[in-house]
């Protein structure tokens, strides 16, 4: 069996492991081997093999390391649905908590900043635990 081969079926198995664990580092290692085939199939030895994989390899580390830190710190979209919706304060506590009235029962809650204003209406502007975090609510028409 010819080494470009070799290269090729294991870029395909590493593709596949990739697709179980979304990490795309797996993904560089293969883009790497499949460059590395590429060069066995031109006719080049080992050592122009090995060399080229490696430099994809550390440069796609790289580029996904710098990628993922540009993503990861921008706030993700929330998929909890009580973010948004409008509550009741019964009561404000002096330690700037609340209890309030929500689906049919009452939580605790907290300011999301010690510079929100304190209203009877406000809006969830996200959930630590079962503790409602509130934002002021926009002004109705």
């Amino acid at each position: 069996m010819a080494l470009y081969y070799l290269w090729w079926i294991a870029a395909a198995v590493l593709v596949g492991v990739e697709m179980m664990t979304g990490t795309f580092y797996l993904l560089v290692v293969a883009l790497a081997c499949v460059a590395g085939g590429l060069v066995a199939y031109t006719g080049f030895d080992a050592g122009w093999q090995w060399g080229l994989a490696a430099v994809i390899e550390v440069v796609g580390t790289v580029v996904i390391t710098q990628w993922k830190r540009k993503y990861a710190s921008q706030p993700r979209l929330s998929n909890n649905l009580d973010v948004g919706a409008r509550v009741s304060v019964l009561e404000w506590r002096d330690d700037d908590s609340a209890r309030v009235a929500y689906r049919g029962t009452q939580w605790d809650a907290v300011l999301d900043s010690p510079a929100t204003p304190k209203r009877e209406h406000m809006v969830i502007v996200d959930m630590r635990g079962a503790v409602l975090v509130l934002g002021p609510a926009p002004a109705t028409a």
